[in-house]
């Protein structure tokens, strides 16, 4: 039987426009700015200065690393709209995935040194260009620099929800400073598999950390909530990326976000690998092809065995 969908609240605004008023957000930017002196930013805690403009996995020191910034169009119908999600594609990521589409930015770090009042003015351009939210594209190493250009964006008017758009593997420090300044977090869950985080993306802990981080997400903000134009303001939507002989776990996936979170959760199962970054390496072998429509139309059975209803998926033309 389908589940009721949350239905939008009455006048709404972002989260983090009552912890300014509150005086909150200076001391959040003094706790960030401490996670960096001796950095636990991410599960590496790899205790580098990073005030000191060191750095470690994800190649990144004291400002953010930002690739690129505008309107995305190629986002889920709920962030996009018609003006667009407000991307800010962040470069370095703690995260080593064989198989990344965007390589030339996380593991090569293609981008320029980003102070906080200059990615402050990023969003507020975001904004004024009619976009309906603020989208951090892998942010698990820079919620501190965010934090950071925070109040500066707000003291120049920025009204739009801010999105949260993480591989899942966050610290739990850097969630509890986005407690609150978050409204939609919209996490990867990409392997069950211990074995296969280790192998693919060099984090054997990656399913642990996914199933803490994505149940603090959802504590923080609950289930999906859509305005009347179908646009979202605030709550949970988690992507999972379908692989190559199902090397992601998807049945297992889907039954823990049904039953360890809800059947309402928004998730969105995408079918668009493709072979990128190493995986022409011999021992990466196994998933240096596309996913068949045979392994998706599987994924998505498996989706609605779990009981989730709430599903953005787009067949591709195969």
């Amino acid at each position: 039987m389908p589940q009721a969908k949350p239905k939008a609240t009455q006048g709404f605004e972002p989260a983090y426009l009552r912890l300014y008023e509150s005086g909150e957000i200076p001391r959040r930017v003094e706790r960030a700015l401490e996670l960096l002196q001796s950095c636990t930013a991410c599960p590496r805690r790899c205790r580098v200065d990073r005030l000191a403009d060191k750095f470690a996995v994800c190649r990144t020191g004291r400002y953010a690393i930002v690739s690129s910034y505008g309107p995305h169009h190629g986002e889920e119908d709920c962030l996009r709209g018609r003006g667009g999600s407000g991307t800010i594609f962040i470069a370095g990521c703690n995260l080593r995935c064989v198989f990344c589409q965007n390589f030339d930015i996380s593991w090569q770090v293609r981008g320029t040194p980003t102070p906080p009042e200059k990615l402050a003015r990023m969003m507020l351009e975001l904004q004024a260009e009619g976009c309906h939210n603020i989208n951090f594209v892998t942010p698990e190493h820079v919620v501190p620099q965010i934090i950071e250009a925070l109040p500066h964006a707000i003291a120049g008017g920025l009204r739009l929800p801010i999105v949260y758009n993480t591989s899942a593997y966050d610290s739990m420090e850097s969630l509890e400073l986005m407690d609150g300044v978050v409204d939609i977090y919209m996490p990867d869950f990409k392997y069950w598999d211990r074995e296969n985080a280790r192998k693919y993306s060099r984090a054997p802990d990656y399913p642990e950390v996914a199933r803490r981080t994505i149940k603090e997400m959802f504590r923080q903000v609950g289930d999906l909530v859509m305005n009347e134009r179908g646009v979202a303001q605030r709550g949970l939507l988690i992507r999972h990326l379908v692989m190559p002989g199902n090397i992601a776990g998807t049945r297992e996936v889907m039954r823990w976000i049904a039953t360890e979170l809800s059947p309402t959760t928004y998730v969105n199962l995408m079918p668009q690998y493709y072979p990128a970054g190493k995986v022409s390496r011999t021992e990466f072998a196994q998933i240096n092809r596309r996913v068949t429509p045979a392994e998706f139309e599987q994924a998505l059975d498996e989706t609605w065995r779990a009981g989730l209803d709430r599903l953005d998926s787009r067949r591709p033309i195969w």
